[in-house]
């Protein structure tokens, strides 16, 4: 029997997952620390990967995008992690049994088998572990050396570009992370996920607040996102809707995981109101247009679905309960019930009644995508292709079925390809399509993000200005140190130096501002600030006195060495990165970039 070649596809659907955790390494464990780690492999990291063991097996593209931000891709490697991850897995499976038992004895039977499907699911996830010889950066390189996803890559720390003080920080972080990115995955990245989503322009800046001293420091004019971005020869980004398409402003993806579904004020800006949502643009870059990088705009209506606790997907109520835990063990039990249920009203969790339901709601966002690209589809024009970023962590962590809902949207595309009568879509990663498809219209847009109200309010408020009154200082002495040749020569004060920029890039890591806005750990964030301030301010002292009495100490040598184990990122790490006016140059240029717009 022979069988219909597929159509041609018509239209393009890519996901971006952005997996990304703060160093925690060293930093606390329980409740804050460690255990983000921890979980996060265990419930995302691992089941992606299974997932897309899956998915090669049955010959099935995935395509994803999957940024694995350099400071997560310096901790999945890390001693520490390889040697607490086995015995947190452990702890897991000993209390899914002690639940058992004590479900048993309480004649709680339905709970008792949840606690068994608890010990499967942990002695699953050590078993890969072991398998994958604990090798979870080795295990994705595989995936996107086959061709079964892209790798891309964020700024080191996750730093929130728009508000970084100096136009060397901003490419100091970006500059590090495709050498880290180089250094574990043996590729440079073709793309980059700008954390937040957020962007600047370029123009002129004033900074937003006075330094710890009180004293202003003058406004400058300032490079735009996207030249950093193509200084390093990163191809694309991603941007929020309203970035592209003023007239409509649609909520955070934060706000919705939260259950708020409220619409800030509509504001109509008529040029940008035409914009298609689905086709990548090249973003105008005044200063050099030999540098094109190409954005891509998220799609906000198959978003509200998957990112919603309300009335998306993940607020089903067979799906289970990410809140209500039971102790010692922090196991849970429940399923979400319904999105206004309280905590203490939650039923029994069913994994059966959640399988199916991720079959259902798969087909449905397949029937949505299809739809919308068939709906943006222009004849003689290039196929649509829709974006769907995500935090990857959503999968699985917060939303536990959530990566069984990736594999079964997968396999649905595919086989939706036999249907003749099916508008024919298809996965593609961003770097394939733009291969096929490149972006020819230019496109100038203002700065913001996809923080609540669009803006740069969740990381510089009244409640976080004083980290940026501590930051803008101390970007400005390391551009001065960097720019210097006192320290060059000498092999002691270089070892000062670096360590000084690791502690800046962990000051400038935007988890920081995030959590204290959210209230979601916010006295772990200042207290993770202030250490990295102090560790900053006692390198800067024992830099200074070395450079006038070039001998270290005792106390001074053990001081640092305690720095350095303690946060000992980036082992390659180049100072030259931060000196003034130091920036890379493209390794590809466009000869001939069309006009703008």
């Amino acid at each position: 029997m022979t069988h219909a070649t597929p159509p041609a596809p018509a239209g393009f659907l890519t996901f971006t997952l952005h997996a990304h955790l703060p160093w925690v390494i060293h930093h606390g464990t329980w409740p804050h620390g460690m255990e983000w780690l921890l979980e996060a492999v265990a419930e995302t990291y691992l089941p992606l990967l299974r997932v897309l063991a899956n998915l090669e097996r049955d010959h099935i593209p995935a395509q994803f995008n999957l940024d694995l931000s350099p400071i997560l891709l310096e901790q999945l490697g890390h001693p520490t992690f390889l040697a607490e991850f086995p015995k947190y897995l452990t702890r897991k499976i000993v209390a899914a049994k002690e639940d058992e038992a004590t479900f048993l004895l309480a004649g709680e039977a339905h709970h008792a088998e949840t606690a068994r499907f608890w010990q499967r699911f942990y002695t699953a996830a050590l078993d890969h572990f072991n398998a994958l010889d604990q090798d979870l950066i080795r295990a994705f390189r595989h995936f996107r050396e086959t061709g079964l996803i892209d790798i891309i890559t964020c700024p080191a720390t996750h730093s929130y570009l728009p508000l970084l003080g100096t136009d060397e920080s901003v490419r100091a972080q970006i500059r590090t992370a495709v050498q880290t990115h180089i250094r574990h995955l043996g590729h440079a990245p073709t793309g980059v996920w700008i954390p937040e989503c957020g962007y600047r322009p370029a123009g002129f800046w004033n900074y937003p607040v006075h330094n710890s001293g009180g004293v202003s420091t003058p406004g400058f004019d300032r490079i735009g996102v996207e030249q950093a971005l193509a200084e390093s020869n990163l191809d694309f980004f991603f941007v929020d809707t309203h970035l592209v398409e003023q007239s409509n402003r649609f909520p955070s993806p934060y706000s919705l995981l939260d259950g708020d579904e409220s619409h800030p004020e509509q504001t109509a800006v008529p040029h940008e109101a035409s914009r298609s949502l689905y086709h990548p643009y090249l973003v105008d870059c005044p200063a050099d247009r030999r540098f094109p990088t190409a954005v891509f705009p998220r799609d906000p209506l198959t978003g509200l679905q998957v990112w919603s606790a309300d009335s998306g997907y993940p607020g089903d109520g067979n799906y289970l309960d990410f809140h209500k835990k039971r102790y010692p063990g922090g196991l849970r039990y429940w399923k979400v019930t319904g999105s206004r249920v309280d905590i203490g009203e939650k039923l029994a969790y069913w994994p059966q009644q959640a399988a199916e339901r991720v079959k259902t709601h798969a087909q449905h966002f397949v029937n949505l995508v299809r739809e919308a690209l068939r709906s943006a589809a222009t004849p003689n024009q290039p196929p649509p292709i829709l974006c769907a970023p995500y935090d990857a962590e959503l999968f699985g962590h917060w939303w536990f079925e959530g990566a069984a809902w990736l594999e079964a949207v997968c396999r649905a595309l595919h086989a939706g390809q036999s249907d003749p009568t099916a508008f024919p879509i298809q996965l593609t990663t961003c770097h394939s399509f733009l291969q096929n498809h490149p972006a020819t219209a230019f496109i100038s847009m203002h700065e913001g993000s996809w923080g609540a109200e669009g803006n740069h309010h969740v990381w510089l408020n009244p409640e976080t200005s004083w980290t940026y009154a501590i930051l803008y200082p101390a970007e400005l002495y390391v551009r001065q140190v960097c720019s210097a040749t006192t320290w060059r020569a000498s092999e002691p004060a270089t070892r000062i130096v670096k360590q000084l920029c690791r502690e800046l890039l962990l000051l400038e890591a935007s988890d920081w501002q995030f959590l204290i806005t959210t209230l979601s750990a916010r006295d772990y964030a200042e207290i993770r600030f202030n250490t990295h301030k102090d560790q900053f301010q006692a390198l800067r002292e024992i830099l200074e006195a070395f450079l006038v009495n070039p001998t270290l100490t005792p106390e001074q040598e053990s001081r640092l060495a305690a720095i350095e184990l303690r946060d000992n990122i980036f082992p390659d790490i180049e100072p030259l990165f931060w000196a003034e006016g130091a920036h890379s140059l493209p390794r590809k240029i466009s000869p001939n970039p069309p006009a703008a717009k």
